[in-house]
């Protein structure tokens, strides 16, 4: 799997790539053999100036054999913005994996063996015992 940072109006140093997309990875190990290439979009929306929700992390993953999901999470920092994206997309893969999962039908039929096959005439013989049993309840011997 293929792992790709970007930065917007942050300094995208190497170690910055490196944690990014650790985290990310961290997250997202379990469907390692579902994608092909994850790409990171970190920025800062209002460039140099401070602001509430200003960090934001886009994550779009590519999953072999469909199409790419993209998430996106605003935050008070970098971190938080991470990890927020990276949450929401390993909801979005769960719910993929969810769809592509074999549903169970019922056909209607048993396909368990009996457990002990009887004979036709020790049927007939519980099904007289059994009747003659409701007879001496109802006391019509």
């Amino acid at each position: 799997m293929q792992v790709q940072v970007d930065s917007n109006h942050i300094e995208g140093s190497a170690e910055l790539q490196e944690w990014v997309g650790s985290a990310v990875v961290d997250e997202l190990e379990r469907y390692t053999e579902l994608l092909s290439r994850i790409e990171i979009h970190v920025g800062d929306v209002n460039a140099q100036k401070s602001g509430a929700q200003d960090k934001r992390c886009q994550i779009e993953a590519r999953p072999k054999g469909h199409s790419s999901l993209s998430v996106t999470h605003h935050a008070e920092s970098l971190d938080l913005a991470v990890a927020g994206a990276a949450r929401k997309m390993s909801h979005a893969l769960d719910h993929l994996v969810g769809r592509l999962s074999p549903k169970v039908e019922s056909t209607g039929h048993l396909t368990a063996p009996p457990v002990q096959e009887d004979s036709a005439a020790e049927i007939d013989a519980m099904l007289e015992d059994e009747f003659l049993a409701k007879q001496a309840d109802l006391g019509k011997e």
